[in-house]
């Protein structure tokens, strides 16, 4: 999913870049806070963008020395980032900007462009319609290729699982503008049709909560990804199914998994085998074992299979004998 991803992120860049000049230029002409708010926001998913394509090229590089499981977790590291930038760089400013507003409330200036005297609720109902058509067409793309990755799951269940950061949190900034967008929007009418000001700061407010809101469901969900998130729970009954189908493996000790990236799972066996296996027909069952399961997704790129006793308060598997080689 890494073209996926990284078209939805450029056409989210975009889309943040034109907006955030439009909103700023709204807030400069009309001292409105909530559209300052929503500046700072898409400035903030702009940022976030550019942070998570980092991300994604640094985690192309191939392992070294240093690193020899390569670099396929920075995508991770930078999920995070970008969690922490929502925070503190949107949420917390729009809350801050609509406590002020609140305190000292005055009403959207009016502006005078080449000459012409444009009340000042028109310029930011206008620039908020077109931030709603731009962002909603950056969430289209971001949502295309979700529903791409997500198959059958639900849309939640499917964020819950999925191990590409960069596209659900695209996502998710998307669906967040969306909606403090819709609430600048109330903000902005109800100020005006009723002549009360302090709307336009309680708008503020609410769409510093939404960010806080989201960027606290990032972190949580990037941080598993960070620390080392296990494989599918269907790629792993797999993977335990193809080991317990070989006649050779008496008890099976352990199938281990871990997401290195988001198309990179490392898998740790453990085997207690048949005694009476000879050293190269282990060599030949490992061997099966590693290209079945590499067979079972592409992203299992890495197999160590250790032979192992199985504890001693497990049974010995029943079964058939194992095959021998001719």
């Amino acid at each position: 999913m890494a073209h996926e991803s990284s078209g939805a992120i450029y056409t989210a860049a975009g889309a943040n870049l034109a907006i955030a000049a439009a909103k700023f230029v709204g807030a400069f002409l009309t001292g409105s806070s909530a559209m300052l708010a929503e500046g700072v926001h898409s400035v903030v998913d702009t940022a976030n963008q550019i942070l998570l394509l980092v991300g994604l090229k640094r985690a192309q590089r191939p392992a070294d020395a240093r690193f020899p499981f390569g670099y396929g977790r920075e995508v991770y590291f930078y999920a995070f980032l970008v969690a922490l930038l929502i925070f503190l760089g949107g949420g917390a400013f729009a809350v801050y900007e609509g406590i002020h507003k609140l305190q000292h409330p005055e009403p959207a200036a009016d502006a005078v462009i080449f000459g012409r005297h444009i009340p000042g609720f028109h310029i930011n109902l206008g620039i908020l319609v077109f931030a709603v058509l731009a962002e909603g067409y950056s969430c289209f793309v971001a949502l295309k290729a979700f529903w791409g990755e997500k198959g059958e799951r639900p849309p939640i269940t499917a964020i819950r699982r999925s191990k590409d950061p960069a596209l659900f949190t695209v996502l998710v900034e998307d669906v967040a503008a969306l909606t403090g967008l819709v609430v600048a929007l109330a903000g902005v009418i109800l100020a005006e049709t009723l002549q009360q000001p302090a709307f336009d700061g309680a708008a503020s407010i609410v769409i510093g909560l939404i960010l806080i809101g989201m960027a606290i469901f990032l972190m949580i969900e990037t941080h598993g990804l960070l620390v080392g998130e296990a494989a599918e729970p269907e790629l792993v009954a797999g993977l335990h199914q193809i080991v317990r189908s070989e006649p050779g493996v008496q008890h099976v000790n352990e199938v281990l998994t871990q997401h290195l990236g988001p198309a990179d799972i490392l898998v740790n066996v453990s085997l207690d085998m048949d005694d009476t296996l000879t050293g190269g027909e282990i060599e030949r069952l490992v061997g099966r074992l590693e290209t079945r399961m590499k067979g079972l997704s592409p992203k299992v790129r890495r197999v160590f299979i250790e032979i192992q006793a199985r504890p001693d308060d497990v049974p010995l598997r029943p079964g058939r004998p194992p095959e021998r080689a001719a």
